[in-house]
C-alpha cells in the first residue's frame, strides 16, 4: 500500500485541525499528528522544559518522535496539522516523507484575513497551547505581521506531488474528496 502524507499550511484559525478530522475520519487507515495537541500537552505537565525565549525546541521534538513512531511502526496515511508556514522548514518536512516513501500532498488555507479576525474574535477554543500569547486574537496579529518574513511563503506546485489551495469553508468537502480519490487510485 502507498502511504500519503497532508500536510496543512495556514495561520490560526483557517481550518486546519476541522479539515484533518474530517479527512481522518474519511480517509481509511489515516492518523492526524497535531501539534497543539504536543503544546498543550507540555503546557499542562512539563511547563517548567519551555524556553521563554526561541523556538520551542520540546514541541517540535516529541512531534518529531511521534511522526518518526507513526512513520515506523504504524501504515497509515498521516496528516500533518500544524501551520507550516516556513519554506524550510515545510522543505525539511516534505523531504523526510520522500525520503520514507510518502506521496505528499499540501493543503494551503489561504483564508483572507478578514475572516480569520471575525473567528479569532468569536472562537471558544483553549488557550491552553499557548507559550506566551493570551489570545488567539494576538496570535493572528502576530502572524500577520509576520507575513512579511522572506522565509514565510506560501506553498507552490513542486514542493510536493500535490498542492490543493482552500479559500473558503465550502472547499473542504470537494478537496477532501479528491485527496480520497488520489489515495484509492494508487
Amino acid at each position: 500500500m502507498k502511504r500519503f502524507v497532508i500536510i496543512t499550511v495556514g495561520k490560526t484559525h483557517s481550518g486546519k485541525t476541522t479539515f484533518a478530522k474530517y479527512l481522518e475520519q474519511k480517509l481509511p487507515h489515516s492518523l492526524v499528528i497535531d501539534q497543539d495537541n504536543h503544546a498543550e500537552f507540555i503546557n499542562k505537565y512539563y511547563r517548567g522544559l519551555i524556553p521563554n525565549k526561541g523556538p520551542n525546541t520540546i514541541k517540535y521534538i516529541i512531534t518529531q518522535t511521534i511522526v518518526d513512531y507513526a512513520v515506523n511502526q504504524t501504515n497509515d496515511h498521516l496528516i500533518i496539522c500544524n501551520s507550516n508556514r516556513s519554506r524550510k522548514g515545510r522543505l525539511d518536512l516534505l523531504h523526510y516523507f520522500q525520503q520514507k516513501g510518502f506521496i505528499r500532498i499540501l493543503v494551503h488555507f489561504d483564508i483572507p484575513d478578514h475572516v480569520l479576525q471575525e473567528r479569532v474574535s468569536t472562537t471558544q477554543r483553549s488557550t491552553a497551547i499557548f507559550r506566551s500569547a493570551s489570545t488567539f486574537e494576538e496570535v493572528l496579529t502576530r502572524q500577520q505581521a509576520e507575513s512579511n518574513r522572506s522565509d514565510l511563503m506560501d506553498p507552490i506546485e513542486g514542493e510536493a506531488e500535490h498542492l490543493f489551495i482552500i479559500k473558503n469553508p465550502e472547499e473542504v468537502h470537494s478537496i477532501t474528496q479528491k485527496i480520497i480519490h488520489i489515495a484509492q487510485g494508487c
